[in-house]
């Protein structure tokens, strides 16, 4: 974990508790997790189908696209486990703040591979893809990675929190 001070643990933990219970991350889930199962369907059947249609070069373009979009899509899966571990308490927030967790970085298409040799069904999975990712990215990096060292403890605040917590108030 990247924590330097017990403050920024304690933010951090009430961020990631604060997301993994929240409305946004139940879309995301169920989102995260119906293209999942979408873009299985799609490359066990009709996917399947139409890159047997393709010419030679288009099925390698087809074959890698569709091996970054299954790898991208079971990254987000495990970002949205993780969180939902988090959620049930089966994961304490500061075991989600592990490297290991976090998304890899983006590898984006090849610009070899012209968009219009692949076919539409593939091309909309992909594009719903990246903006899942990104959005998903967008979580990891504000929940786990920005932030740190800039939420200090406001010395006022921390004081009358003593001066009530001596006095009982």
């Amino acid at each position: 974990m990247h924590e330097t001070n017990a403050f920024g643990g304690a933010w951090r933990a009430n961020v990631i508790q604060d997301f993994a219970r929240s409305e946004l991350f139940e879309r995301t889930f169920h989102e995260g997790m119906e293209l999942v199962e979408e873009t299985a369907a799609y490359l066990d059947g009709a996917g399947r189908q139409e890159s047997k249609l393709l010419s030679r070069n288009a099925a390698l373009a087809y074959a890698s696209e569709s091996m970054r979009l299954t790898t991208r899509l079971m990254q987000v899966a495990s970002w949205l486990l993780v969180q939902r571990a988090v959620r049930e308490g089966d994961m304490a927030p500061a075991a989600a703040c592990e490297d290991r967790y976090r998304l890899a970085e983006d590898a984006g298409r090849d610009a070899e591979h012209a968009a219009e040799d692949l076919p539409t069904g593939l091309l909309l999975l992909l594009d719903r893809a990246e903006r899942l990712y990104e959005r998903v990215r967008h979580l990891d990096r504000r929940m786990y990675v920005e932030g740190e060292g800039l939420a200090q403890p406001n010395q006022v605040l921390s004081h009358l929190d003593r001066l009530k917590t001596a006095f009982g108030a």
